[in-house]
């Protein structure tokens, strides 16, 4: 798994989105036995396919080691949910 370890949560994430991948691709092998022109079928593959995408991207944030809060407080930093506050 790439990046650091440093934000523990997004690591995770990446961990449980790799579980995803793997139950999704043998629901698609089973769905997909019978007949691959079946509309399940293909419905399984891109659900996989979202999944493995999704996991993608969470990977290139770990390797450029982006703080996960960074995006979410992009909108309004001004907010005071978002404000980092020091107490010393």
């Amino acid at each position: 798994m790439g990046g650091t370890a440093r934000y523990t949560g997004m690591h995770m994430r990446e961990m449980k989105l790799a579980e995803m991948i793997e139950r999704k691709v043998t629901e698609a092998e089973d769905l997909c036995a019978e007949d691959e022109g079946f509309d399940e079928c293909k419905v399984a593959w891109d659900e996989m396919e979202e999944i493995s995408q999704a996991k993608a991207h969470l990977r290139v944030k770990l390797e450029r080691d982006e703080d996960p809060m960074e995006e979410f407080c992009a909108g309004d930093p001004e907010t005071e949910e978002y404000m980092v506050v020091y107490d010393g």
